[in-house]
């Protein structure tokens, strides 16, 4: 639905110290580089990830506004929230099954160190029956 998705930073060496770690652990790469921005998605460039100051304005998270990145499984939004608190992020939600969506939405949610919320979910079952369903 989407082609990218865009959030700005105020420091851009700080999210790259962040974002990188993060989205590694949802195995998204960057596919290549873009002047004053990081990026990140396919090598296609059909869905992107970019983070950059715009405009040079001061970076502000949006109210209500978060991004939510698939993961292929629970064991990898458990990496995304620990690898998004090692690296300046905060939390704003613990891995953890959200039946109120489905029965098997597992996610966790933080903020990067602009302040912008974001998610890993696992819309997938547990593999088998002694996989991880909470933390």
């Amino acid at each position: 639905m989407f082609s990218h998705a865009t959030v700005g930073s105020n420091d851009l060496a700080r999210a790259r110290a962040f974002y990188e770690p993060v989205m590694a652990a949802l195995s998204i790469s960057s596919p290549f580089a873009m002047p004053g921005a990081l990026v990140f998605g396919a090598a296609d460039g059909a869905k992107l990830f970019v983070v950059h100051p715009f405009d040079e304005a001061p970076a502000l998270p949006g109210n209500g506004t978060h991004l939510a990145f698939a993961a292929a499984t629970r064991h990898a939004v458990d990496a995304f929230y620990a690898a998004a608190l090692a690296n300046g992020g905060s939390d704003a939600g613990p891995p953890g099954l959200r039946p109120h969506y489905h029965r098997h939405y597992y996610a966790a949610y933080v903020r990067d160190p602009d302040g912008n919320k974001l998610q890993a979910v696992c819309h997938q079952a547990p593999a088998d029956a002694t996989a991880q369903t909470a933390p």
